[in-house]
């Protein structure tokens, strides 16, 4: 995704971002916690994070430990995630799917539909590999991407600022 084509707000005033992997609770989450806090730090509150996934199986469960536990060693609160499954029918301006399969199962790359690593200065449009079945080591790398990537997204909100054109002087 080039540094200028966030896609504008649906809804003047604030802007809506979605991440997505598979089960909603080790890249997701992590990416949601990450990008919250990135954005409470620069003062953008205009901007809603949510995280979600494309199957069902952990609907309700928290986030994975080990997910979670990364997070917490690198001073995050991953407390409140409870996973929940992607719905197209929510009226969100940006999803950003963590992998290729992600990216299929919402139907494919539009101007809404991204990935999230579209935006990673140093690899762009790379997955967010899936740490589930690997060791710890997985958990962090994706931590370091994840937060990489979302102080790229914080920047380019700030420069773009898509939630409306007449707030473009204002956080």
């Amino acid at each position: 995704m080039p540094p200028s084509a966030l896609p504008p707000a649906r809804r003047p005033g604030s802007y809506r971002i979605e991440l997505v992997c598979l089960g909603n609770i080790c890249r997701s989450p992590t990416a949601h916690v990450v990008l919250e806090d990135r954005l409470a730090d620069a003062g953008l509150d205009r901007v809603e994070v949510s995280s979600s996934g494309t199957g069902d199986w952990h609907v309700g469960h928290p986030m994975d430990r080990r997910a979670a536990a990364t997070l917490a060693a690198a001073g995050y609160d991953p407390s409140r995630h409870r996973a929940r499954q992607h719905d197209p029918a929510e009226d969100v301006d940006l999803v950003l799917a963590m992998d290729e399969a992600n990216l299929a199962d919402l139907g494919g790359r539009t101007d809404r539909i991204r990935k999230f690593r579209d935006l990673d200065p140093l690899e762009p449009a790379s997955d967010v590999p899936d740490p589930y079945y690997g060791g710890d080591d997985g958990f962090e790398e994706v931590l370091t991407m994840v937060e990489r990537t979302a102080s790229a997204i914080v920047d380019a909100l700030r420069r773009e600022r898509p939630w409306s054109d007449r707030d473009a002087h204002t956080p």
